[in-house]
């Protein structure tokens, strides 16, 4: 393939019509959503009526590999902490440092506030009792991702951390995972990945606990089945967080491979992935096709990445106005600004899971250790949610106290309301504490 054969991914924005351009942004997963959904539905309906022998089943099915038990031992984490390089361990330690930086400077205060003379309104924050995350290990394993979702769980003060990860041929889980995990204090470990560990994680399943909440990435089963045990009322999930995609904003002046690399970090996640990049230059677009024939012929995961460019665009438009319009639209995961002024741009960003500013700014930074998320909202869900934070392990209680004068000064509000909506009893539990302060 030579940069020629990838013209194909190149779009000039203003002459598509509506259909070609939501065409054009739609994401892999949007196109097999209904085989999905019956596939996680039947995983799901297996593991809820048979526990641990559904879970040694698919396994068995899915991973390969036949096991007796899912958790993960004292022997094997020990192992796990002797084959970790020391270098590797030290830069986890860096990274959990950063991230746990990031999350406490943001983490919210419980406070309270006199709404009227004698009428104390506040709010508590509780941590969530039991919180279960899912840390991929499939063609690629994610210890960053242990750390992503560890960290501010700690910080929340969860009493119970219940980490799943798939395991790998031999049966074990992968060690990096491992000592990520100890480092963020993950209270147990299984081995189990997919829909069904999401899936033993909202019904429990014998050995592994039920969680109020599940949280972290995954494939499109993963995500499928996140959303499902939601609806179900199974527990509550963080987001939808399912395959990585990117979009980069970029001028004349950007680098072309930094952009390139950019692209193809994000290509080589998965073949359901997808990467965008909008441009007001003819040239910049020609120069970053050229690089990604280039880098991609580098690449180990080089297979992986070409099979994601296949829903991936290179988008021409006239203005750049025009492109944070399609951004904020699109709404991305990941969204980078390649620009001389990106800071001067930012206002105009309404809808990204995370942001990344200039051409020393790659978004494989935020991926391991700048100390933000990355586990965060993907197709078009950076709409209405946000990445993972520690008040997403946390539960905020509002609590009101109102003393005799209190009711007597806001009393008459909450008759007349009460009464417009036509519930007099209501209307009635207010009037009776009332006539008695009368009284």
């Amino acid at each position: 393939m030579n940069a020629d054969a990838i013209s194909w991914l190149r779009l000039d924005w203003p002459s598509l019509d509506q259909a070609a351009r939501s065409a054009a942004l739609t994401r892999p997963v949007q196109t097999v959503a209904a085989s999905t959904r019956e596939s996680v539905a039947a995983l799901l309906a297996d593991v809820r009526a048979n526990g641990d022998a559904a879970l040694r089943e698919i396994t068995a099915r899915f991973d390969g590999v036949a096991l007796s038990g899912f958790e993960v031992g004292a022997d094997e984490f020990a192992a796990a902490a002797q084959a970790v390089p020391a270098g590797l361990y030290a830069a986890m330690q860096q990274a959990a440092q950063r991230i746990e930086a990031f999350h406490r400077a943001g983490m919210a205060q419980p406070y309270a506030v006199e709404t009227a003379p004698g009428v104390v309104c506040e709010r508590m924050i509780r941590p969530i009792q039991r919180v279960g995350l899912y840390v991929p290990a499939g063609s690629a394993p994610l210890p960053s991702t242990a750390l992503m979702l560890g960290v501010p769980a700690r910080l929340a003060g969860c009493r119970e951390v219940v980490l799943c990860t798939p395991p790998r041929k031999d049966g074990s889980a992968d060690p990096a995972v491992l000592v990520a995990a100890r480092l963020t204090g993950a209270t147990r470990v299984f081995k189990l990945g997919g829909a069904q560990a999401i899936a033993a994680m909202a019904f429990g399943s014998g050995s592994v606990p039920r969680c109020d909440k599940i949280f972290g990435p995954g494939n499109s089963y993963v995500t499928e089945a996140k959303q499902q045990v939601a609806q179900s009322g199974a527990a509550a999930i963080d987001m939808p967080a399912g395959p990585s995609e990117v979009l980069v904003i970029a001028d004349g002046g950007a680098d072309a491979a930094f952009v390139a690399a950019d692209l193809l970090s994000q290509a080589e996640h998965g073949p359901d992935s997808q990467v965008l990049l909008i441009s007001d230059d003819e040239d910049l677009l020609q120069r970053v096709g050229e690089e990604i024939e280039s880098q991609l012929s580098a690449l180990p995961r080089a297979g992986i990445a070409r099979q994601a460019l296949a829903a991936s665009r290179l988008i021409k438009v006239e203005r750049l106005q025009d492109a944070f319009a399609i951004s904020n639209a699109y709404a991305p995961e990941h969204l980078i600004l390649a620009l001389r002024e990106p800071r001067a741009w930012l206002d105009q960003v309404e809808a990204a899971g995370s942001v990344f500013l200039g051409d020393y700014t790659p978004e494989a930074l935020g991926d391991y250790c700048s100390g933000t998320n990355h586990v965060l909202p993907t197709s078009g869900a950076a709409r209405a949610y946000s990445g993972v934070s520690v008040s997403s392990f946390q539960n905020f209680v509002s609590v009101q106290s109102a003393s005799r004068s209190g009711l007597a000064a806001i009393g008459d509000c909450a008759l007349t309301l009460a009464r417009a909506e036509g519930l007099d009893a209501h209307a009635n539990a207010v009037a009776l504490r009332m006539r008695k302060v009368a009284a």
